[in-house]
């Protein structure tokens, strides 16, 4: 869809259509939320063992495609999973890390904002800012007062998010990693420009503890459960979002930093490589596609407003 939106090449807009349709069977559960899996010959579906972050980050891609096809099957599909997900949100307004599509039931009820829940936030709010859907931002609010009350926590005077019951709000895991370094953007994006910024301090202080981020530290001990480095971009977006809102140049010097750290562990002659271990700097033989997808994008975003801002002292 978006190359067809930058070409207008009409080849790619049917190709798009004819992909979103073979994907329509995977909403065909007792709940409307998505089976993990569809083989795409013949919409057997597979795997009602899910999570918040594929049952309701659908709707972007879906709701355009619909806009782009005029069919509304598509938004009305994706849209009732996001909200057959909200609905079972818990009496405090938080969701667990994993739900059974067919059931609607809850596997797993601890609560954070890490992987598997991620986007589940960040689409609520993004579906209201794209499509204008006032339900959305309906559902928005109560979900980040939930999360802002019971996963966030203040040690020594750093914010950071962990992981809650999503019953009692009881904390779990004092957990944040890289996956998580997504939400200062999104806190940024929504307008809570203040605690954007102490959040993004507390994920630039995880980099720089061993020089690169690890996938997931304990926060109140400065231990690293998960060591290694999938070469993720979370924080390079929440650099450019903060950037992007308040114009403070300790952004740009932040962006330079995440960079040159980058390029000086995991530059490889044929690529990048993910890290095994962030303290020992070992590699491993793998770099994932949205290395170059996420995260270059964002970072030619950031030198080009670094050489703007440059060229007007």
């Amino acid at each position: 869809m978006s190359g067809y939106q930058l070409s207008g090449d009409e080849r790619l807009l049917h190709k798009a259509e004819d992909l979103g349709t073979r994907l329509l069977p995977v909403f065909d559960s007792p709940t409307g939320m998505p089976y993990v899996n569809v083989n795409l010959h013949t919409g057997k579906t597979r795997g009602a063992e899910t999570n918040p972050a594929e049952t309701g980050t659908l709707l972007l891609e879906f709701g355009m495609l619909s806009k782009l096809t005029n069919r509304p099957e598509f938004y009305a599909k994706a849209k009732r999973a996001l909200v057959e997900t909200w609905k079972r949100r818990s009496p405090l307004g938080l969701v667990g890390s994993s739900i059974n599509v067919d059931t609607g039931r809850w596997v797993d009820r601890e609560s954070h904002i890490s992987g598997g829940i991620d986007s589940y936030y960040e689409y609520l709010w993004k579906c209201w800012r794209l499509f204008g859907d006032q339900q959305c931002r309906d559902m928005w609010q109560p979900s980040i007062e939930a999360a802002n009350r019971y996963l966030a926590d203040d040690v020594d005077g750093a914010l950071w998010y962990g992981y809650a019951d999503m019953d009692s709000g009881k904390r779990t895991h004092s957990y944040y990693g890289a996956l998580d370094a997504f939400f200062p953007a999104l806190l940024a994006l929504s307008g809570d420009a203040a605690r954007a910024a102490r959040l993004q301090d507390s994920s630039f202080h995880m980099w720089q503890l061993h020089g690169i981020e690890p996938e997931v530290i304990d926060y109140r001990t400065s231990k690293i459960p998960y060591p290694g480095y999938a070469l993720r971009p979370e924080i390079v977006e929440s650099t450019y979002y903060l950037y992007h809102y308040t114009h403070d140049p300790k952004y740009l010097a932040m962006g330079r930093t995440l960079w040159r750290d980058f390029v000086k562990y995991c530059r490889t002659d044929a690529g990048y490589a993910a890290l095994a271990d962030v303290v020992a700097k070992r590699k491993k033989d793998r770099m994932e596609s949205f290395v170059l997808a996420e995260r270059s994008s964002t970072t030619t975003c950031c030198l080009r407003r670094r050489r703007r801002w440059t060229s007007t002292q």
